[in-house]
């Protein structure tokens, strides 16, 4: 059987998708050497993604997102003879000569259509031929399947739920000396809570920070504030809110890091909080609760899904129980610790290598 995976959107972007896209062609070499498996990069990339005997990589000249993509993206693809084309990022092109399978990893787009850019816009709203041009859609939760049904009228039957996984390499390290590093590496004066995402309006940032500030203010708590990730869109108001709260010293933004290091910010950091509007999966809490690292997160879409009873959920409107949240982490060790024990056990019922397998299985299916 030949696979093509689309794996394009690794050159452009390193977090969310990207590393769903690694994580499963990794998966899917562990479990399968039987299967011809094409994966399809961007023309700029020098190196192959995996090196194995039974995968290959056809470089493209189409960018991801472009406007013109399902067309171009065609014409590149014309002669590939694939069996089975694997898009993990949502829009599939127009072949008719294999089958399809999109992997949906939330809705977003079009609960919080106002969170968007023209251009992300523009790409999202292809939904609905998306869905229909598939013969299989993989959904990251059964939160995002529901949403599928309930807002894109997609028979139930068509959409299976494969969960993701943190990878393997978050893991519990935790070390005074480990710590230390951290914080000199960085420069984090103290101990710190940890926000890791892209910054873009669905992920809650200014929230995250009105209740940062009631934490200063009404518990004279000493932390700080770190967020880890890459300017997204629509990010201006969230630097402006720092200036307007006076937390400049207090908050602190490192962009993009790399894997190793968001390992050492995990096991240095007292917790992490995910306060997302909404999320498809969520992707950070379970890395954080796999390095033993307790997570406060949002009681709304897949989180509490995915969460469990393992952490301590809260509204994302409400800055006010986010604070107390987030106070309690700090002050209450036995809280603290019993949610450390549960997260890790929660963070082991997911498996990449479970994932690739239950995503060969539906391939398969359709052959």
């Amino acid at each position: 059987m030949r696979i093509g995976i689309d794996a394009r959107l690794t050159y452009y972007r390193q977090a969310g998708i990207s590393q769903y896209i690694l994580q499963l062609l990794e998966g899917l070499a562990r479990c399968d050497a039987a299967d011809e498996f094409v994966i399809l990069q961007s023309i700029r990339c020098k190196d192959p993604l995996l090196d194995r005997p039974n995968f290959s990589r056809r470089l493209l000249v189409t960018p991801s997102h472009h406007r013109l993509e399902r067309l171009t993206l065609s014409l590149e693809l014309s002669a590939s003879r694939l069996d089975v084309l694997h898009s993990p990022d949502l829009i599939p092109p127009m072949l008719r000569d294999c089958r399809s399978v999109i992997t949906i990893h939330d809705l977003g787009f079009l609960l919080y259509p106002h969170f968007l850019t023209k251009d992300a816009a523009r790409y999202y709203g292809q939904i609905d031929y998306a869905v229909r041009r598939a013969d299989a859609i993989i959904a990251d939760s059964q939160a995002t399947k529901l949403d599928i049904v309930r807002l894109l009228g997609v028979p139930d039957y068509k959409i299976t739920v494969i969960y993701l996984a943190a990878s393997p390499i978050f893991r519990p390290v935790r070390s005074a000396e480990i710590t230390q590093q951290v914080r000199s590496r960085f420069g984090i004066a103290s101990e710190f809570i940890l926000f890791v995402s892209t910054i873009e309006p669905r992920k809650n940032v200014p929230m995250l920070l009105r209740a940062f500030r009631r934490l200063l203010d009404s518990y004279r708590a000493d932390v700080k504030l770190v967020l880890a990730g890459e300017k997204g869109w629509l990010f201006n108001e969230v630097f402006q809110q720092v200036t307007d709260l006076k937390l400049t010293d207090d908050v602190i933004f490192l962009g993009r890091v790399s894997t190793v290091e968001l390992l050492m910010l995990y096991n240095a950091a007292q917790m992490l909080v995910a306060p997302s509007i909404y999320e498809g999966f969520g992707l950070s809490p379970l890395e954080a609760m796999a390095c033993g690292t307790p997570v406060v997160v949002s009681n709304v879409a897949s989180l509490p899904e995915i969460v469990g009873d393992a952490g301590l959920l809260v509204d994302p409107q409400d800055e006010e129980a986010t604070t107390v949240a987030i106070w309690r982490l700090l002050s209450d060790s036995e809280l603290r610790s019993s949610l450390v024990e549960k997260g890790i056990r929660r963070a082991a019922v997911f498996s990449w290598d479970k994932a690739a397998q239950e995503t060969l299985a539906l391939y398969h299916s359709l052959a």
